[in-house]
């Protein structure tokens, strides 16, 4: 199996090509200061970059794992995902969390399909 790592950052890649999928580390936005969905919106659009540098795109996200400090504001998290993701929802796990660090409210992992 070969495996690809892209974008590296001091203590991991970004993201990881193996067997035919690939694999985006956990994310955060840049600004933590704003909402919960404009958070989202961020994160998604890093996201999206990085899986266009690995040679895939969003609508090859076949799974995920969202990691938020309150789950009282997931309704504005879920808007921007829908928004971002439109039909192609890909399967997806939810976990509150006590501390992101840095004051974010959101952190997201993602799984999509090279190519």
């Amino acid at each position: 199996m070969n495996i690809i790592r892209n974008i590296r950052t001091p203590i991991m890649h970004r993201a990881v090509e193996a067997n035919g999928f690939v694999f985006v580390g956990g994310t955060i936005a840049d600004d933590t200061s704003v909402s919960m969905g404009e958070q989202t919106r961020n994160i998604l659009g890093k996201i999206a970059g990085y899986l266009k540098e690995a040679g895939t795109d969003p609508s090859r996200v076949v799974g995920a794992s969202i990691f938020v400090t309150d789950l009282s504001k997931k309704k504005e998290m879920d808007a921007a995902w829908t928004e971002f993701f439109g039909d192609d929802l890909p399967a997806r796990a939810t976990i509150g969390v006590a501390d992101l660090g840095g004051g974010a409210l959101i952190e997201v992992v993602v799984t999509a399909l090279k190519g």
